[in-house]
């Protein structure tokens, strides 16, 4: 069957508002008609997306899957689009990622002060999605952290970071001033790639309750600084790699230029940090 596309996209605001009423307010279309485009949506596919109730719907296990199939795509349908119409118009953009925690903007200056006439795309990148962006063109390069599928991907090294444990204040562990590996043996580990949790907040929401600990780039913990939470280095962990990424068969004719500004920049402040002038 051919995906439509219209249909993905009225799936997606029911599956995010949980209300068909709000989903078809922000689709600016009547409720009846969303509720029959859905309906259709599932028989074309065969299988339920949704268990309905008188005040709410909830994802079923395909409809979960598919919605995280749907933001992916229609996310790329987006981005294509765009880009087509820049091209129209003759516009140079480029498309930036950047892992949470990681400080792209000093790059972006540098390269805007030698390239006015090109305009400049944040693309905040998610806890288990480093490398997706860059591959399927949502982006052009990438600030990221290690480890991750670098293959098909061009890496330029630029520093390394170290991480530490990040517990609740009621942990039994939080009264120390550091820990080891070993004294994390046993301890419930938040899996992010499994939970695919979709903020920084929710994250550190579930680490407060006390749904598990998690290793977090010491880079993060500024801007997730809470009294519910603590962070206390772990001293035998190994540095991870921070690098420049981009694919290896990009045509984006703008990336040699900001990875040639980017790089050393980059690496500078990476090298202040590490010695506590950053």
């Amino acid at each position: 069957m051919d995906l439509d596309l219209r249909k993905l996209r009225y799936f997606v605001a029911v599956a995010e508002h949980r209300q068909f009423g709000r989903a078809a307010q922000a689709l600016f279309i009547t409720q009846p008609v969303l509720s029959r485009q859905i309906r259709a949506f599932e028989q074309e596919l065969g299988c339920p997306l949704f268990t309905r109730t008188t005040r709410s719907v909830e994802l079923t296990a395909a409809g979960r899957q598919l919605y995280d199939e749907a933001r992916l795509i229609t996310s790329v349908v987006d981005t294509a689009l765009r880009r087509v119409h820049e091209a129209e118009r003759g516009e140079q953009r480029l498309v930036v990622a950047f892992a949470p925690g990681l400080r792209v903007s000093d790059a972006i200056r540098a390269f805007t002060a030698r390239h006015p006439e090109v305009g400049i795309d944040l693309f905040p990148l998610r806890w288990w999605e480093q490398d997706a962006p860059l591959r399927d063109g949502r982006a052009h390069v990438g600030y990221v952290r290690r480890p991750f599928d670098d293959s098909g991907l061009r890496t330029v090294p630029i520093g390394h970071e170290t991480k530490v444990a990040c517990l609740p204040v009621t942990h039994p562990l939080a009264g120390r001033d550091s820990l080891t590996s070993a004294d994390l043996d046993g301890e419930p580990m938040l899996d992010i790639r499994k939970r695919r949790t979709f903020s920084a907040e929710e994250k550190f929401e579930a680490i407060a309750s006390g749904q598990g600990i998690a290793l977090v780039p010491v880079s993060v913990v500024g801007w997730y600084s809470r009294p519910d939470l603590v962070y206390l280095p772990v001293t035998d962990l190994r540095p991870e790699e921070t690098c420049l990424a981009v694919p290896e068969d990009g045509r984006a004719d703008l990336v040699p230029a900001f990875l040639e500004i980017a790089t050393p920049t980059l690496r500078g402040l990476s090298a202040g940090a590490a010695t506590g002038q950053g």
